[in-house]
């Protein structure tokens, strides 16, 4: 090979090896194709977020359009319902970049007295980059499930009326926490018979009223009263041969005197009301003034509340407005006081007294009665014994101010009256 060739050859392999490796000529066409991905990567998460962000105006738009209308679903058609939550929906829901928009209420029973409205939202978001690709829009969709399980509610309110109450404001905090308890339970109810409410002021005895002067379960021989003068008061009933009736909801039994209730005189003590419906305005009044003419006066005798907050919640003589169990209906008593035992008919021992009461909260509490016990215990008063009287631990409340009540009732209230966003 001549010498001149082999001198240029190493030359050229060397050019071309350059060549090869230069990639000055391709940085525009490799950087454009690099964005691509980039600019669909970036349109795409737009898109995404305004379709996020019209998901979760959604939610919030049917999470109070399920509120409101389960104020108010319980007896409607699916045409009313499905007209209402349009109109609540769109009442709630502004976003301008969701198209198409519907809506749709399922209300459901999964079991007598409890209701589930489940109401869904659908539609779409049009997109702006991802367009380009191929996809126009991106659906969206999402739910709310309301609950409400106040079933029907028989309530009697066990209160404390005696002399201490007067003292550090708790009879002025008692009635201003039980209008309120009363307000939230009417505000629940969703028709008549939902929600009935009796008021037992006790002290040492209950008032009935003379209106049962001629029941034959009134007994005036026992401690010789009038009954023409008779201010409409009883004492606890008998205990004799270990029947002790007065820690029991007995039946009256014409000819059985041990199952009658002794008349007595008792002042100031205001009339208990026996089950009224708080969605009657009429009733509600009653409730209120009730509450309103509540006078501390007198001793604790807590097992007499007790027991004739018992008789209220029964279809029973002698109070017959209860009625009978059923798997739809809540039976409870608020049992409220601000003191120890100290009187009642067969003793002046506290702890004899005490004894008596926990006999009757076991009677209320026993099975078949389907009976649930709130205790209240306002500043003073045996909190062992009402703590163990309620139906567990959680329901008995420690007040240690009387500015405290109010808070505890509407603790209360809100149990007895659930309503929740479940999901």
């Amino acid at each position: 090979m001549p010498h001149a060739f082999k001198s240029w050859l190493p030359l050229a392999r060397e050019s071309l090896s350059r060549f090869r490796r230069d990639r000055r000529g391709n940085v525009a066409p490799i950087f454009a194709l690099a964005m691509l991905p980039i600019i669909a990567l970036t349109g795409t998460a737009v898109d995404y977020s305004r379709a996020n962000a019209a998901r979760t105006e959604m939610q919030a738009a049917l999470d109070a359009t399920a509120l409101t209308l389960s104020k108010e679903a319980v007896g409607m058609t699916q045409e009313q319902l499905n007209t209402k939550a349009t109109q609540y929906f769109a009442a709630s829901f502004a976003n301008l970049d969701a198209k198409g928009m519907t809506v749709v209420p399922v209300l459901t029973t999964p079991q007598a007295g409890s209701f589930t409205l489940t109401v869904t939202a659908s539609g779409s978001v049009d997109l702006r980059f991802m367009g380009v690709f191929g996809q126009s829009s991106l659906p969206i969709s999402s739910s709310a499930e309301v609950k409400w399980g106040i079933k029907k509610l028989e309530l009697a309110l066990a209160l404390d009326n005696t002399g201490s109450m007067a003292q550090s404001g708790k009879m002025t905090a008692l009635k201003l926490a039980s209008h309120n308890l009363l307000t939230t339970l009417k505000n629940a109810a969703k028709k008549l018979g939902d929600v009935k409410v009796a008021i037992i002021p006790f002290d040492t005895t209950v008032k009935i009223g003379t209106s049962y002067k001629n029941e034959f379960w009134v007994d005036f021989n026992q401690n010789d009263i009038n009954k023409n003068s008779w201010e409409g008061c009883v004492q606890d009933r008998d205990k004799t041969n270990g029947v002790n009736n007065n820690t029991k909801d007995t039946t009256p039994v014409e000819g059985d005197d041990h199952t009658w209730f002794p008349a007595v005189q008792c002042g100031s003590l205001v009339k208990l009301m026996p089950l009224t419906d708080v969605y009657d305005p009429n009733g509600f009044t009653d409730l209120n003034n009730k509450i309103d003419a509540m006078t501390p006066s007198g001793n604790t005798n807590t097992t007499i509340g007790l027991v004739w907050g018992w008789h209220a919640l029964t279809s029973n003589l002698p109070l017959t407005q209860g009625a009978a169990p059923a798997a739809d209906l809540d039976k409870v008593i608020i049992m409220l006081t601000d003191g120890t035992n100290t009187e009642d008919r067969w003793s002046s021992t506290q702890s004899a007294i005490d004894a008596r009461m926990q006999m009757a909260c076991d009677n209320v509490k026993a099975p078949g009665n389907n009976i649930r016990i709130y205790t209240v215990r306002v500043i003073d008063g045996n909190a062992n014994l009402l703590r163990g009287c309620a139906t567990n631990p959680t329901m008995f409340y420690d007040v240690e101010q009387a500015s405290e009540l109010n808070g505890v009732f509407t603790s209360i209230a809100q149990n007895l009256a659930s309503l929740r966003i479940s999901k």
